[in-house]
């Protein structure tokens, strides 16, 4: 119900190369930098955004996504179910194109508040799963 295959398809290869990753540093350990690796080999430019503000993967980290100094287009976040609401709001007021909720990451209120700004959102899965399904 929150990723119909034409929604994963479209963010995935159409939305555009800028995802900023909420939640990413450099714990190798976290899922993030891992999916992070995936989306950079898959040709995305990934942003992290962490409270530390970490390069990671060659990329300047900011620590909120209204520090990034240019357009993202996705954001994809990693951070707790009960923290990600604002981070969907404040990804609508930066101007993102779409929103990417990870495997685990649910918010119904969020999503409909994303959808109804307009956004393409995905929530509940991973982009490093889905990536490679699309051929």
């Amino acid at each position: 119900m929150y990723a119909d295959t034409e929604t994963i398809r479209r963010i995935l290869t159409s939305t555009g190369k800028t995802w900023a990753v909420v939640g990413l540093s450099n714990n190798e350990a976290r899922a993030a930098y891992g999916v992070a690796a995936v989306l950079k080999r898959y040709g995305k430019r990934v942003v992290p955004v962490h409270p530390k503000a970490e390069t990671v993967h060659g990329e300047q980290g900011y620590a909120t996504l209204a520090d990034i100094p240019f357009e993202v287009d996705v954001v994809d976040v990693f951070v707790n179910s009960s923290l990600a609401g604002p981070v969907a709001d404040e990804a609508a007021e930066i101007g993102a194109k779409a929103v990417w909720f990870q495997l685990g990451v649910i918010d119904e209120q969020a999503y409909e508040r994303t959808r109804a700004a307009g956004l393409d959102m995905v929530m509940d899965r991973c982009p490093a799963i889905e990536i490679p399904r699309l051929g």
